[in-house]
């Protein structure tokens, strides 16, 4: 009997290390708040941006997709010009993320909170999540801010 309260003491004791951490893994993804919900607007007829939203899940994150025939409407709310945009964009909190941006810039962008409107890696690039294919080159992402564009990162 005591050898058992022992072993069910020591798997709960390293589960509970496990659970911990792996939410310590990216704080700002894996907390349950309601900032952490992100909005995507699609195109119905896309199925990249299928593939990006089941990636963006894959990371933790509760993800409302909105599918509409308007998807310029939402670029042009954010200041997205046409040589940085691409097939569809997210939302996080006050900052939005155009087109297959790897979770890595994502974040960057929420751990730094930098005083920009988002970021965006233009067009579609082979091998970026969500984009079959190898990777070609390094992903060059942007920050916006008002509509101009800056280097982010380069992963």
């Amino acid at each position: 009997m005591k050898k058992n309260i022992i072993i069910i003491v020591i798997v709960a004791a390293v589960a509970s290390l496990v659970f911990y951490f792996l939410s310590q893994r990216n704080p700002e993804i894996n907390s349950s708040n309601e900032e952490n919900k992100v909005i995507v607007y699609k195109s119905p007829t896309c199925g990249c941006c299928v593939k990006y939203i089941s990636y963006l899940k894959s990371q933790g994150l509760k993800i409302e997709t909105v599918t509409t025939n308007d998807t310029a409407s939402v670029k042009n709310e954010h200041k997205i010009s046409r040589d940085m945009e691409s097939c569809h964009t997210a939302i996080f909190g006050d900052y939005f993320v155009e087109g297959h941006v790897p979770i890595e810039a994502v974040n960057k962008l929420l751990e730094e909170k930098p005083d920009i409107d988002g970021i965006a890696l233009p067009e579609m690039p082979s091998g970026s999540p969500g984009m079959p294919g190898p990777k070609l080159e390094p992903f060059k992402i942007y920050s916006i801010k008002d509509g101009q564009a800056s280097e982010f990162l380069s992963l």
